[in-house]
Formats: structure tokens, C-alpha cells, sequence
């Protein structure tokens, strides 16, 4: 019966040990040098730096992010072909700033707005097999901790 016990209380533990190895050990999460820096997404929020939020309300955000089909509008591009064999720009660099997606916007999280058209802080230009139109807008707010690019946008 004891060992039982010992079994049942150690295989939760081993099963959390190989999801946080493969969590943290993985470079599949988009990731973007910026300067000396990078900042990757992470689906461990409590390692985060940055919790971003999406809304589909513009009277709630605190950044608006505008998709354009212009990379030289852009102030962020993303453009990739898919999966690279070549070392990633999070891959040992100890100064790499974690940001999570949240499901919850309020409190201190920069809440995204996230729209084709209208005034906005941030435009990007995303064409990735590896990158999502909110990553890449998650990835640019939360490289600048969630400021705001350009004076107060009005709608």
C-alpha cells in the first residue's frame, strides 16, 4: 500500500516535470530580437514579464494595433517561410523578456485592439506559417511593456 502511495504521489510530479521541460526548453514559441534583447511568447504566464490582452471593444484598449498589407507601413514585419533550421533569436540569450496572452484584459495588462483599418499605435505586417496576427501584435506591445508607439490614437 505505501507503495502505491509513493507511485501515485511521484508520477504528477514526473508528468509536470517533462511539460515544464518541454515548455520551457521549446524554441517553437514566436520570438523577435529587438536590440541587444528578445522577447518571446510564453504559455506560462507566471514566467511572464508582460500579460497582453485582446478585446474586440476599441473603447477598452489601451493599444490599438493595425494589420496593413504594406510592409513598408509597417512599424513591425513579420515575414517567414515557416520553421528555420538556423538558430532562433531567443536561443541563448539570457535576456530574453517572456510576454503571455491573457484571456482577461483590466488591471495592468495592456489590452490589444486589434483591426484592418482606423488610427492606430502600431502597425504590423504579418506573412508566417509560424506567426499569428495576435502574436505578432502580443510580441510588439510587449516589447515596449504595453506603451503606446504614437501620441493617444482617437478614434
Amino acid at each position: 500500500m505505501l507503495r502505491f502511495k509513493i507511485l501515485a504521489s511521484v508520477v504528477p510530479l514526473l508528468a509536470a516535470a517533462v511539460f515544464a521541460r518541454n515548455e520551457t526548453g521549446s524554441i517553437s514559441h514566436p520570438c523577435v530580437a529587438i536590440g541587444d534583447t528578445s522577447v518571446e511568447l510564453t504559455s506560462l504566464f507566471w514566467t511572464a514579464g508582460v500579460q497582453i490582452a485582446f478585446t474586440d471593444d476599441p473603447a477598452q484598449a489601451t493599444v490599438r494595433v493595425q494589420i496593413t498589407d504594406d510592409p513598408d507601413a509597417a512599424d513591425f514585419a513579420v515575414v517567414d517561410d515557416g520553421e528555420s533550421d538556423e538558430p532562433g533569436a531567443c536561443q541563448g540569450n539570457p535576456s530574453t523578456q517572456l510576454v503571455a496572452i491573457s484571456g482577461q484584459g483590466g488591471g495592468n495588462r495592456p489590452t490589444i485592439y486589434l483591426s484592418s483599418e482606423g488610427p492606430a499605435d502600431y502597425r504590423i505586417y504579418v506573412r508566417s506559417k509560424t506567426f499569428s496576427r495576435r502574436e505578432a501584435a502580443a510580441l510588439i506591445v510587449g516589447a515596449r511593456d504595453g506603451h503606446r508607439h504614437l501620441q493617444a490614437a482617437s478614434l
